[in-house]
């Protein structure tokens, strides 16, 4: 396997780990720092750290989108990451006791909620308005057949 397909796929899993551990650890009331907060420190961390030190998978959105949501695309993007950078450094530093200034992170973890949310929506707009095959660059190479 390749370099760019392992990265591609460590990519993915590690997107859709951290999206299901978001969602489980907002279901936990404020128990959030347990393994499963450790487990969402980990692989939301490892997937902020490939893209600060490898580059955004996400290149060009293609020439289906245009306009002000085409040159929006990957800022939308590094903004998704910075959250849930600042999102991870708030719950570990919260599960070693230690505050940080601003929200604290339960907070942080409803605002990429709903930041996620409205990720998630923007894509499968894309998908199914714009038929650009946009989930086929995150969802894994055997579940594209469903697509």
């Amino acid at each position: 396997m390749s370099f760019t397909k392992a990265r591609r796929l460590v990519t993915q899993v590690l997107h859709w780990v951290t999206g299901v551990l978001l969602v489980f650890l907002l279901s936990v009331d404020d128990r959030i720092y347990g393994a499963l907060g450790w487990s969402f420190v980990f692989s939301g961390g490892v997937l902020c750290l490939l893209g600060l030190g490898l580059g955004l998978m996400n290149k060009d959105p293609g020439p289906a989108l245009q306009g002000a949501l085409r040159w929006a695309h990957p800022w939308l993007s590094r903004a998704m990451y910075v959250l849930l950078g600042w999102a991870v450094i708030a719950l570990a530093f919260g599960a070693l006791g230690y505050q940080l200034p601003g929200p604290s992170a339960r907070a942080l973890l409803l605002i990429l909620s709903a930041a996620a949310l409205g990720h998630a929506i923007f894509h499968l707009w894309r998908h199914t308005a714009l038929c650009d095959g946009a989930l086929r660059r995150i969802v894994p190479h055997v579940f594209h057949k469903y697509l």
